[in-house]
């Protein structure tokens, strides 16, 4: 399992890159992100609800009340303008970490 402090700083960058594609609701967020980590990393719900709070109070996201295909009342979030930019901002932060990190990975960290 992924713990949760490497992820911490990439939580953003996961829901945006999910809604990125299309609407969805916490739980299938969460789903979602449990089964592209192919098992690897479980988002507590506590976790997912406080990051996509702050994503729409930033106005990276907005909200809106629908019917799931199961037919239950659902709170779907949605991309904004701003929250494509932002999501552009963290994948090249993400390139720029991942180059950083790899360095000491392959050995080329230096003391």
């Amino acid at each position: 399992m992924i713990g949760a402090d490497a992820i911490r700083g990439h939580i953003t960058l996961m829901v945006l890159a999910i809604l990125e594609h299309q609407p969805s609701y916490a739980y299938e967020i969460s789903r979602t992100i449990t089964e592209i980590s192919g098992g690897t990393y479980a988002m507590k719900q506590t976790t997912l609800y406080t990051a996509v709070k702050r994503l729409e109070s930033l106005g990276y996201l907005d909200s809106y009340d629908a019917t799931s295909d199961s037919g239950k009342s659902r709170t779907y979030y949605r991309l904004t303008g701003p929250g494509r930019a932002h999501l552009d901002e963290k994948r090249a932060e993400w390139q720029q970490t991942r180059d950083l990190v790899d360095h000491f990975v392959k050995g080329d960290g230096r003391p």
